[in-house]
This record gives structure tokens, sequence and C-alpha cells, in this order.
């Protein structure tokens, strides 16, 4: 059972950086790609960015140039850095790995909450 665990959200100010953590209980290279997901109250899940394993991200519009997505293979780890967060950006933040064969296989973290409030 593939396990991700996300860590490192928390409350910050306006115009501030956090950087979340998710850290696979497989080898990251087993997965097609990987990503960060977010869903506000009221709202749907929508992507923030993937990465896939050769390394093409694709990233939402609305976080370009502000969120980073990185991996260390290492440490069976994915981030997400965050930077010049707005209040709009608050939400909680999935992780998703993603396996396509034989059939694509979504798996997810837990969530890991980002409050963006002065």
């Amino acid at each position: 059972q593939v396990q991700l665990v996300e860590s490192g959200g928390g409350l910050v100010q306006p115009g501030g950086s956090l950087k979340l953590s998710c850290a696979t209980s497989e080898d990251i290279f087993s997965f097609n790609a990987m990503g960060w997901y977010r869903q506000a109250p009221g709202k749907q899940r929508d992507l923030v960015v993937t990465i896939t394993g050769g390394g093409i991200t694709n990233y939402a519009d609305s976080v370009k140039g502000r969120f980073t997505i990185s991996r260390d293979y290492t440490k069976n780890t994915v981030y997400l850095q965050m930077n010049d967060l707005t209040p709009e950006d608050t939400a909680v933040y999935y992780c998703n790995a993603q396996k396509w064969s034989p059939r694509k296989i979504d798996f997810w973290g837990q969530g890991t909450q980002v409050t963006v409030s002065s």
C-alpha cells in the first residue's frame, strides 16, 4: 500500500513563504508522475503542479513564478516551495502520485492545511 505523508503546512502572513514536503513509502522512481493539488473550502480540488518522471512540470497559472516543485530521490520526498503567498492560496494541500500502467492509479496523502492570513 502506497503511503504519502505531507508536512509543512501552517499559518503564514501574506507575502510569506512555506515549504511543503511529501514523503513516499515507495521509491519515487516507481511513479510516473507526482504533484500537488489543493482544495479550498466549498471548492473542488484543483491542480497546483505536477511533475513527470522525466521532469516535465505543469503549473497552474495562478502559481506560476511563485511555487516550485522539486524532488529528492535520496529521501523519496517531493517538495513544494511556495513564495509570495496570498489569502487565495489558503487551502488544504494534497500530495498526489500516479502510476499509469497497466491502468492509471492515483494515490493521495492526507492533506496539510495552509492558511494565509494577517
